[in-house]
């Protein structure tokens, strides 16, 4: 109807297979990549069958950041890896589904420690997870990431013997440095993140 007022809690939440949000992410999170998320969670946002939303909770991708915010069991302790909306959703639709996705993960999961990251670098200075009550509790170091054709991906991810990807690019910079020409491939440095922590099932 035109001229009707869109109400973000009309919005539907549904816990879904990666697959089903996969190119989504893909267009609209800024990364526009997916590659190294080894989700445990996914979930999409509609507004009626359109899908605006998705997000996927997965385990760090290092073990020592699990261990560090929930040392007594690691593997409940779990990422917000990727967060993206189409343009233009109304205000506080981000949090709204942060908000229902933290208790959808409370009710049907054992997760303890939800961790998630503020890329200073976009601009992204956290006030989505201010406004879902995670805690600020500090800055993680200034890093460097692997620019590759424009897609963003960690360094280590050249490390990743058992993807395919990790190898190709590998083999990729290592002919760049000895020499071959690709401007393709490249490291940028990058700020800070603003690190941000949220108990779902754990007393502090």
């Amino acid at each position: 109807m035109v001229g009707e007022i869109i109400k973000v809690s009309d919005f539907i939440i549904e816990p879904v297979p990666r697959s089903a949000i996969q190119s989504f992410v893909e267009r609209w999170h800024y990364s526009h990549s997916v590659n190294g998320v080894q989700q445990t969670q996914c979930f999409a946002l509609f507004d009626d069958n359109r899908m605006i939303g998705a997000m996927i909770y997965a385990l760090p991708s290092m073990k020592s950041t699990a261990a560090k915010y929930n040392p007594d069991n690691p593997l409940r302790c779990w990422e917000l890896r990727r967060l993206c909306c189409i343009d233009d959703t109304p205000t506080n639709t981000e949090s709204f589904f942060i908000g229902k996705t933290l208790r959808w993960l409370k009710q049907n999961t054992d997760a303890e420690v939800i961790i998630s990251y503020s890329d200073l670098h976009q601009g992204h200075e956290g006030t989505i997870y201010k406004a879902s009550n995670f805690i600020n509790i500090g800055q993680s170091p200034a890093s460097r990431v692997l620019m590759v054709d424009g897609k963003e991906f960690h360094g280590r991810s050249m490390n990743n013997k058992h993807r395919p990807y990790g190898r190709a690019l590998k083999r990729r910079w290592e002919a760049k440095k000895a020499g071959a020409k690709d401007d393709g491939i490249f490291y940028v440095d990058r700020k800070p993140k603003n690190i941000y922590v949220y108990y779902l099932n754990k007393k502090v």
